[in-house]
């Protein structure tokens, strides 16, 4: 986790990756559309996408984990022993800690890991955003730009802000389609996964669509703004759909490892495994009196 964390920070806020400078045909009016302001004055501003995809999972994981765990520790089938072992002991980790930091943790890796892919595809492509000659100001007349094919590689063509040119140049693909659809698809799988109460057929998948169609807002609210084309946005899809996938099935196992106090290890040792009794062991025991049958139970016993 330290290393993907210092990873996205390195990609994110240092120079240490160079980004590639892609080349532009003068005049192309797929890189003309106008420019409507930095970042913060998007509908989806960056601080509200952030503060969404990272505290909205951890607090529905958090709440929910919590309730489900006090509806199963009082639940009637569970003796006084049990809930003893499950957290009596002060150097064993509460189940509840457990699991919630789980998933969590899990969770937190993924937006990590998205932001990691979404920043190396940005940075080896270098793919222009619609509005990067707007932002570019390139002096045609300098350029020579007198035919609208020619072909302009050279960095020191754009004569605008230097910020604003570089984050023109990132935009394959999308962070925000990338880090929204995941953060909607492992909640929505969470949620479809782990609640199992009654009168949740229908809210069930009513919030995970509504959360899938949040993010699809999101990522078209990037292509009517101008800031990501099309592709952009699919491409950061697949690549939030695919980590969210893997981690959900592959690390977490569809949310539906052990149940909070049977998955105690004290608990299991204590309990032993269970013995399932053969026919012929069946047989062989309908066939001895009782006597014999408590003679031999004292026996193993001894």
């Amino acid at each position: 986790m330290a290393g993907t964390v210092m990873l996205a920070y390195y990609f994110e806020y240092t120079d240490t990756f160079n980004v590639h400078v892609q080349g532009f045909f003068c005049y192309d009016s797929a890189y003309t559309k106008p420019y409507l302001g930095p970042e913060d004055a998007s509908a989806v501003p960056p601080a509200l996408l952030y503060t969404v995809v990272a505290g909205v999972p951890t607090l529905v994981i958090t709440v929910t984990e919590a309730v489900l765990f006090l509806m199963q520790y009082t639940s009637k089938d569970l003796d006084s022993r049990k809930k003893t072992i499950a957290t009596g002991d002060c150097c064993y980790l509460n189940p509840l800690v457990r699991r919630t930091c789980r998933f969590l943790g899990v969770y937190m890796f993924g937006l990590f890991a998205t932001d990691i892919f979404v920043n190396a595809g940005q940075v080896v492509t270098g793919n222009l955003a619609p509005h990067f000659l707007t932002v570019c100001k390139p002096n045609y007349t300098a350029l020579g730009c007198q035919q609208a094919l020619r072909y302009i590689s050279h960095q020191e063509a754009c004569t605008g802000n230097g910020e604003d040119i570089l984050h023109a140049r990132k935009t394959f693909p999308s962070k925000e389609a990338a880090l929204s659809i995941y953060a909607a698809l492992y909640l929505a799988m969470y949620i479809t996964c782990s609640v199992k109460a009654n009168g949740t057929r229908l809210a069930k998948p009513v919030m995970s669509l509504g959360l899938m169609c949040l993010a699809f807002l999101t990522g078209i609210n990037r292509v009517a703004e101008y800031r990501n084309h099309w592709s952009d946005v699919i491409a950061g899809f697949i690549i939030g759909v695919a980590i969210a996938t893997f981690l959900v099935v592959c690390v977490v196992h569809n949310f539906k490892g052990s149940q909070m106090l049977s998955e105690d290890p004290q608990q299991e040792d204590m309990m032993g495994s269970p013995r399932v009794e053969s026919p012929l062991e069946k047989y062989i025991a309908s066939q001895i009196w009782p006597a014999d049958r408590g003679y031999m139970a004292a026996e193993q016993h001894y």
